[in-house]
Formats: C-alpha cells, sequence, structure tokens
C-alpha cells in the first residue's frame, strides 16, 4: 500500500475505529493498541478493496477480531476506572455523560451492536455481517440493550441524578 493512500486510511478511520475498540477493551491504551494492530495489518496487507465501504468494513472486522482476541489473552493488563477516560470526553451535558456511562455499563455484547448501529450508522445487516451474527441475533441485542439502558436512565432520572 501506498504510504499517502495508508495516511489517508489512518486519518479518516482511526477515531471510528478507537470507538469500537474502547467499546471491548473500556481501556483507552488498550483500545490504541487494537487500532494500531488493525492499522498495521491493512499497511502490510495487499488486500485490494473495491470501496471505502469495503476498506472501513474490513478495518472494523480486524479492530473486533484482534479486540476478541485480546479479551481471551492471559496476558491481559490491568483495566482503569472508565472515570478516568470520561473525564478526557468534555460532556456538553448531563444527559450526554449518563448517555456514556449507561452505555459503557451495558455487556459487551449490547455495546457493540449500539455503537455500530447509533454512532457508525451501521445497518443491522451490516453490523450481522462485521459481528459475524445473524440478523436477528443482532436486532435481538440492540433490543435488549434499548430496554436497559432505558431502565438505567429513567432510574437516574427518578432518582434525580440526571
Amino acid at each position: 500500500m501506498q504510504d499517502e493512500a495508508f495516511e489517508t486510511i489512518v486519518r479518516q478511520y482511526r477515531d471510528n475505529l478507537f470507538a469500537i475498540a474502547f467499546q471491548y477493551t473500556k481501556n483507552a491504551a488498550d483500545a490504541d493498541d487494537m487500532v494500531q494492530i488493525a492499522l498495521i495489518k491493512c499497511y502490510k496487507s495487499d488486500k485490494c478493496f473495491e470501496s471505502e465501504q469495503h476498506i472501513r468494513n474490513w478495518l472494523i472486522r480486524v479492530t473486533v477480531n484482534e479486540c476478541k482476541r485480546y479479551l481471551v489473552s492471559p496476558w491481559r493488563r490491568y483495566t482503569a476506572p472508565i472515570e478516568d477516560y470520561a473525564a478526557t470526553l468534555g460532556f456538553e451535558s448531563p444527559e450526554q455523560s449518563a448517555l456514556f456511562f449507561a452505555v459503557m455499563a451495558l455487556p459487551q455484547k449490547y455495546r457493540v451492536p449500539i455503537h455500530l448501529y447509533y454512532y457508525e450508522d451501521y445497518s443491522v445487516r451490516e453490523i450481522a455481517e462485521v459481528l459475524g451474527l445473524r440478523e436477528s441475533a443482532v436486532q435481538t441485542r440492540l433490543m435488549r440493550a434499548r430496554q436497559k439502558l432505558k431502565q438505567t436512565l429513567e432510574g437516574q432520572y427518578h432518582e434525580g441524578t440526571l
């Protein structure tokens, strides 16, 4: 791959890949590592990409696979508190902060589809392809995640913390 083309890919996809990796690892340093591994694989790959969407899907798939590999690794490192990372984000409102923490509190199998659907604008079909799931499984995970988020956020609202 040419250096200029690769630099364009890095600039265009780095932040999206980081957000996806963070959904898995809950740690900024580890998410950076997963993105770096995915981008190195892209750089070393002699794969011919058909379109921007093909590159994006391939990078997300590689990132997801690296994150899964990391999560089962016996060398998995200490995870820093999520509050440390959240402090660097600078939320504009208490509601945004509450939503971030509610999403991060979801089990990983719900966090990633929610992120891909709402923040990356992937369709259910595309999420199913990227995660290697059936479309019905993705729809079920999205529905359950929404229910859990609704319960959590309504609870916080009624307690007066929002």
